[in-house]
């Protein structure tokens, strides 16, 4: 069974501090930063990540979805919010998979819930998100660590020939 993340995108850039920070220079930067962020986490955590951002105030405005580094990036049409797009999204992706609603908004959740789906709030994302990127860089620093040490343990004569060998192949 399929899991998916579905984001409401401005709630959570006016939730997370830094893309709120980051909105007040550009939106556009800030949809950006939170397309990449969402990259990581969703390689991280083998979830379907989808993030809808609303356009219903911008007029003539069509249903866009596209694919960006993996996440599905949906601005919805004129005069539909995020929110109304969420829950028709849920009813129809709760029947055959789990899915989980990240957004402050309290009204939401409530109707995120009797949909069949769980909410996240946009502070743990924040708390996940900034743990496994902390994992990350753990990892990496003790592979590190593993590289060095090895390199350090072997004569240099003997490493030369290994690099050689290594550039042959």
């Amino acid at each position: 069974m399929k899991e998916y993340l579905i984001i409401d995108g401005y709630n959570v850039i006016n939730g997370w501090s830094e893309l709120k920070r980051l909105a007040e220079e550009s939106l556009e930067e800030a949809r950006i930063e939170l397309v990449e962020r969402m990259a990581e986490y969703q390689s991280c955590k083998g979830v379907h990540v989808v993030i809808v951002f609303d356009a219903h105030m911008v007029k003539g405005t069509m249903e866009k979805t596209e694919t960006v580094k993996g996440i599905k990036v949906v601005f919805t049409k004129e005069r539909e919010t995020a929110d109304s797009y969420i829950e028709k999204f849920i009813v129809q992706l709760s029947k055959r998979h789990r899915a989980a609603v990240v957004t402050n908004d309290w009204a939401e959740q409530q109707v995120v819930l009797g949909g069949g789906a769980t909410r996240i709030s946009v502070r743990e994302l924040i708390i996940d998100y900034s743990a496994i990127k902390n994992n990350i860089q753990r990892k990496t620093e003790i592979l590190q660590q593993q590289k060095d040490s090895l390199s350090n343990r072997i004569d240099p004569l003997v490493l030369e020939k290994l690099e050689k060998f290594r550039r042959r192949s």
